[in-house]
């Protein structure tokens, strides 16, 4: 069953974890069991907190949604071992004919070269010109004649060497064998037997004939098989006894992993003249595959459903090549276009946890404790203690239920989480990139990261090692401008630490700025208040 990925914007905060968390906990307990909670980075401090405090484990991390090998109908065809005879492999490709080549492996299941149709045809061909045989286990030689070994040598014998050699009539002075390196096919010919035995010619296949006791007797090196085949099959299927690893071709073998992406492979295949190319688990090495052409045509795509966001930028790279399920959001609506009508759910509240939540009721449904403690502390979260603009009573009403739930006070949670949101001796570029976010309106390029805390002036007095990373940050990512919001819950606004056009700045936000940095009071969500106030700006 393939899997669906909830997944919540890049630099993820609480709700974008625990909204996609929950909603996959939701889809999975109504039936849905191919939902899995996804995150696109690394989590914030906050967020490990509130995990650890209810008892869960962080959603799977991925880095993209591209679509690799693993997501294509590849087939699987028979993966033969080298040592298996050309008979062996012939038929298993006869029984797959829609597959072009089959790998063929070691003992240990490692591609060692491929084999197609073309390449036993080849060789049989060349067995016209050179009726030679190299070293072919006897196991080989007893298995396709469905033959049996009808006598003891000298020597214990596991190869057969020698030019193949049939025996027709003729007198005792006119023997076909002039040396011992001969595999002689006869049938019911008494003297040419004696006469090869004596020889000591590499071996003998019997056709359709017992072997005289006196010539079984007889002292020698000579192996002697028999076969229930006539003389032209015995000698068509001798040349197919030969190992499968023999015949394959070994160079310039060109292979996938299951995680290469298409994009990768199709440049590859597009360049080479192969039909089909074997496919291999990166962490084994070993074939599980085989690809071709025609499975590059429609790829199946991955499937995700994004909560907390719907805006291009701030989701999954390769969200391009998905089909999205579904999206549950409270921003404003951006650019993602799907091409077949979706599930969209978009709500005025503070919280994309709330709305998960509510789904829960609709359903009839009512989450465990943990998880309703891990999801009103997603609200409180992303409502900042219920003083966010973006907040709204049944943002407050759902928490104070999940609260209830868990039995938990909503108080005491949002002490802890705003404690554990913002320690002051965090690096630089980690307080600064836990919550950031890239927009682009109407043209316009910028940043905006968001640390929320309930002592901001302890992270003013790092003003200047922010604001050097911020211009850093502006000059690699070409931005127009670049804001920090050191949101303190306490004194309920914003300091903003601004790296751009002033005028611009204060324009909108209808302050003046010295020494790039201001604050706003009662200005608590970016998304609300100071996005608005810049996309004004620019009608």
């Amino acid at each position: 069953m393939d899997k669906i990925y909830v997944t919540g914007h890049r630099n993820p905060d609480t709700d974008s974890i625990v909204s996609a968390m929950a909603y996959a906990a939701l889809r999975n307990a109504v039936g849905d069991r191919e939902y899995v909670a996804a995150r696109l980075g690394h989590l914030s401090d906050e967020t490990r907190a509130i995990l650890n405090r209810f008892g869960f484990e962080p959603p799977v991390y991925i880095t993209n949604m591209r679509t690799q090998v693993q997501d294509l109908d590849f087939d699987v065809p028979p993966i033969l071992n080298q040592a298996v005879t050309v008979n062996r492999a012939w038929s298993a490709m006869d029984e797959e004919k829609h597959i072009a080549a089959v790998p063929i492996t070691d003992d240990d299941g490692h591609l060692v070269g491929m084999l197609t149709s073309g390449d036993v045809a080849e060789y049989d061909m060349k067995t016209i010109a050179d009726p030679m045989l190299q070293d072919v286990p006897i196991f080989n030689i007893i298995s396709v004649l469905e033959g049996e070994l009808l006598n003891e040598t000298k020597e214990v014998i596991n190869t057969i060497s020698g030019r193949m050699v049939i025996a027709l009539p003729c007198g005792l002075d006119e023997m076909p064998f002039k040396s011992k390196d001969t595999i002689l096919i006869c049938g019911r010919q008494p003297e040419v037997l004696r006469a090869a035995v004596e020889k000591g010619v590499r071996c003998i296949i019997l056709c359709q004939a017992e072997l005289p006791e006196e010539i079984r007797r007889m002292d020698s090196n000579t192996c002697i098989i028999s076969t229930p085949f006539d003389t032209y099959r015995a000698i068509r299927l001798l040349f197919q006894a030969i190992p499968a690893g023999c015949v394959c071709r070994r160079e310039n073998l060109e292979y996938f992993y299951l995680d290469d992406y298409i994009d990768d492979v199709r440049e590859v295949v597009l360049q080479s003249r192969y039909r089909s190319y074997p496919i291999l688990d990166r962490e084994t090495n070993k074939v599980v595959g085989t690809l071709s052409r025609f499975h590059l045509i429609k790829p199946r795509r991955k499937r995700v459903v994004l909560v907390d966001h719907n805006e291009a930028a701030q989701s999954v790279p390769g969200l391009d090549q998905t089909d999205i399920v579904a999206i549950i959001d409270h921003h404003r609506l951006a650019d993602i276009q799907t091409g077949n009508p979706i599930y969209f759910r978009n709500e005025p509240v503070g919280s994309t946890t709330t709305i998960v939540a509510g789904m829960f009721q609709e359903r009839g449904m009512m989450p465990s404790k943990k998880l309703a403690g891990l999801m009103a502390a997603a609200i409180v979260s992303d409502t900042v203690m219920f003083k966010s603009p973006t907040c709204t009573p049944r943002d407050r009403n759902m928490a104070q239920r999940l609260a209830s739930l868990a039995d938990i006070s909503l108080d005491q949670l949002g002490r802890e989480i705003f404690e554990a949101s913002a320690p002051e001796d965090q690096p630089v570029e980690k307080l600064l990139f836990t919550d950031f976010k890239e927009f682009h309106i109407a043209g316009h390029d910028f940043g905006i990261s968001q640390i929320t805390c309930i002592d901001s002036d302890r992270h003013l007095q790092r003003k200047e090692e922010f604001l050097d990373l911020m211009r850093k940050t502006m000059e690699e990512h070409h931005y127009m401008l670049m804001i920090l919001m050191l949101t303190d819950v306490l004194k309920e606004g914003s300091m903003i630490l601004y790296l751009g056009d002033e005028d611009l700045a204060e324009h909108a936000f209808h302050v003046k700025i010295k020494d790039n940095q201001i604050f706003l009071p009662k200005v608590m969500s970016r998304k609300k208040q100071v996005v608005p106030m810049l996309s004004a700006l620019w009608g």
